[in-house]
């Protein structure tokens, strides 16, 4: 387990993502999966309320009522780590003080639960003053719903104005950052972001780990895979996505582990990084992340992953 930040919350380092929650894994499936992430340790699952408001017939809140469901079954909401978000929902969207009391509302009914432990702004709304989104998520916090807020797609000198304004008005500051970050996409994070983690001891939760499935391997030139990401996951094939490819191969090959769990594991030894977040389907696709847990690369296998990156 690791700490986020300087809360009292202890993560394993692989968070499940929830977003196929309702979506491509029915319920029978996600309780499968979540099961087995749980026999495994497991204890950091990520959602938000707008999952899976893009699939036709849907309204978004699917994923989070499984979990919900899930956890009153199990009994077990006391050892889960549970992150959700609010911005992006369909006539919920923004960071206003009116939309993130009722998004807190919602979400907290639908995961049968009497707290958020970690509560994401789920994309910056310029529209709305900091102050007022801040002071929103700080009357959730006095009020025990919400134990610790974070921030998912901030820019650097947003999250930097955020952070400055907590601190000058003593409001609750965000201590996670979810980015898009991974083996392909890199630029973005470590361009600022990175450094502004380390510095201000956020912990950094990145999503698309996987980049949409590439990183697991099963893209490959030829091969055709039935999946509802494969665009997303196909634009990687190039000679830049293959030397990547090759590098994970070999290191997985030698350390008799998956190339997903090679892939996630580099994202660890970046600064800031925590846990990176992957989803999946099945408890067989669940079986190639979870060697994460035990799996720490080598500097020379960082180099070679690094190099490949480039």
């Amino acid at each position: 387990m690791t700490r986020i930040g300087d809360t009292s919350l202890d993560v394993f380092p692989l968070c499940l993502g929830g977003n196929v929650f309702g979506w491509t894994a029915d319920e029978g499936q996600s309780f499968a999966v979540l099961d087995a992430y749980a026999a495994a340790g497991g204890n950091f699952i990520d959602t938000a309320d707008a999952y899976s408001a893009w699939v036709p017939g849907h309204t978004g809140g699917e994923s989070e009522s499984i979990i919900g469901r899930w956890m009153a079954e199990r009994g077990n909401r006391d050892r889960m780590v549970i992150a959700t978000k609010v911005g992006k929902l369909p006539g919920l969207a923004g960071l206003s003080a009116k939309t993130i009391r009722a998004a807190a509302e919602g979400s907290l009914r639908r995961l049968q639960t009497d707290r958020i432990d970690l509560y994401y702004a789920h994309a910056d709304d310029a529209a709305t003053p900091l102050e007022e989104t801040l002071g929103a998520f700080d009357a959730l916090v006095r009020e025990g719903k919400v134990r610790h807020i974070a921030a998912s797609n901030y820019a650097e000198a947003r999250l930097t104005e955020a952070l400055a304004l907590s601190k000058r008005a003593g409001l609750p500051r965000y201590v996670a950052l979810q980015p898009h970050y991974n083996l392909v996409h890199r630029t973005e994070y470590e361009s600022g972001l990175a450094a502004l983690c380390v510095r201000e001891r956020l912990a950094c939760f990145p999503y698309f780990a996987l980049a949409t499935g590439f990183l697991a391997g099963k893209y490959r030139p030829g091969a055709k895979v039935e999946s509802s990401r494969a665009s997303s996951a196909t634009k990687y094939l190039d000679d830049r996505g293959l030397r990547i490819l090759a590098a994970l191969d070999e290191i997985a090959a030698a350390r008799t582990t998956t190339v997903a769990a090679v892939a996630l594991a580099w994202l660890l030894t970046r600064p800031g990084v925590v846990a990176p977040i992957a989803s999946a389907r099945t408890p067989e696709q669940l079986a190639q992340l979870l060697p994460l847990a035990s799996l720490r690369l080598d500097r020379d296998e960082q180099r070679r992953l690094d190099d490949a990156s480039a």
